[in-house]
């Protein structure tokens, strides 16, 4: 919502977003509308509303299935008539705004169900923009991690650090319930959790990721000398090669092989 603003000619006026499901009801008309002086208990002065401070610039609705039907029926009157009363107020405002507004529920459903009116359905369903959970985008994966690695860093000086091969191929395929919320708090664990570490290994992630290791525990099962040796040299081989940005020879080198050595490995 704020990059379409930003892209927009409305991006020298205000950009103001509103959660409607983190305010309580009984306050969200008075931050909506507005109020002037003696509308209502403690109301001691005059106070614009959110919406009329995003004129001739974009208002965000986030999460608007939130709204009461009483509200919803005079966010429909705004949009259709382009002007506001605020509380205890006879005086019409004119009112240029933008509106955007986002859901995370399918909000045909809601209309069905009767908790969403049809008629503010289509007055702001001009343009949608449907964004799919991360699981179906799995190639964003990587650009995320860089992004937030960089955004939670404490030294900003020093070099970023990264996850190995492995620990993305773990990340790329696991199926994110929690969407990008729930990868940018898995990279946030491990800057806190490992903060002096430049390369972030697959044992740096959360448990929840080895399912498959709960069960053998569980299990009891057998630790396999050989098969735990060839996993850490495939890690160890991927993480070096990752570090020398995939130079065989540099990589043989500062790991103590030959290149041929290094070569037989692989």
């Amino acid at each position: 919502a704020r990059a379409i603003h930003l892209g927009s000619r409305r991006a020298q006026k205000k950009f103001v977003p509103l959660n409607c499901a983190a305010i309580p009801e009984f306050l969200l008309e008075s931050e909506l509308f507005g109020f002037t002086r003696g509308a209502f208990t403690g109301a001691a002065q005059n106070k614009p509303g959110l919406i009329e401070l995003a004129d001739e610039g974009t208002f965000f609705l986030d999460e608007i299935t939130d709204l009461s039907p009483s509200l919803q029926a005079k966010i429909l009157r705004l949009i259709q008539e382009g002007e506001l009363r605020r509380l205890g107020e006879t005086k019409v405002r004119r009112i240029n705004t933008r509106f955007i507004s986002a859901t995370n529920r399918d909000i045909e459903v809601e209309v069905e169900k009767g908790n969403f009116r049809r008629d503010l359905l289509y007055r702001l369903k001009v343009i949608t923009i449907e964004v799919p959970p991360l699981r179906e985008r799995r190639e964003d994966i990587p650009l995320l991690l860089d992004y937030f690695l960089n955004k939670y860093r404490e030294d900003q000086n020093q070099r970023c650090p990264f996850f190995s091969p492995r620990a993305v191929e773990i990340l790329v395929g696991y199926e994110w319930p929690g969407n990008i919320r729930e990868l940018e708090n898995e990279v946030r664990r491990c800057l806190a959790l490992f903060p002096e570490r430049e390369l972030f290994t697959e044992d740096c992630l959360s448990p929840k990721f080895f399912p498959e290791r709960e069960i053998k525990n569980r299990g009891g099962a057998p630790f396999d000398y050989f098969q735990a040796k060839a996993e850490f040299e495939r890690r160890f081989l991927q993480q070096a090669l990752t570090r020398f940005n995939f130079n065989k020879s540099k990589t043989a080198a500062e790991i103590g092989l030959s290149r041929q050595g290094l070569f037989k490995l692989l």
